[in-house]
């Protein structure tokens, strides 16, 4: 059975120039994918952009029809509180229990506080977090 708590990240990797990121928006624009939380990181010649989206399958197609090379990851939705510590709380429970976290971005809006991140045992980490009644996003709710 599929692991609701797994949410599929979209990895889109641009190369670093003006117009780049308006292409990849207008590709998923044209294919009707909704954007819900993302990061773009660069280096001197190429980003990479990290998006969750509503329907990370057909967004992955459409975006590989294009030419663009990217990748699915696995990521964890963790429910936050827009307050101190919330960070902090999310964190020690993975690293208490050995989990690391490889990466991750958050976003903070009036009706839902979200952290996404990537771990090196995503299944673990569920584990982990749901025994420390930490809230986590179900794929259904992006």
């Amino acid at each position: 059975m599929e692991n609701e708590n797994i949410i599929t990240q979209l990895s889109i990797f641009i190369s670093n120039e003006p117009g780049r990121l308006a292409a990849i928006a207008g590709i998923l624009k044209e294919f009707k994918i909704n954007v819900k939380g993302l990061n773009l990181a660069e280096s001197s010649e190429f980003g990479i952009l990290r998006a969750i989206v509503d329907e990370p399958d057909k967004a992955y197609d459409n975006i590989r029809s294009k030419g663009v090379i990217v990748k699915k990851t696995d990521v964890i939705g963790i429910k936050m509180e827009d307050a101190p510590g919330s960070l902090f709380d999310a964190a020690d429970v993975l690293g208490k229990a050995g989990i690391n976290v490889e990466y991750g971005y958050a976003y903070s809006g009036r009706s839902l506080d979200y952290l996404f991140v990537r771990v090196d045992d995503t299944e673990s980490a569920i584990d982990v977090l749901k025994k420390a009644d930490m809230k986590l996003i179900k794929k259904s709710e992006i």
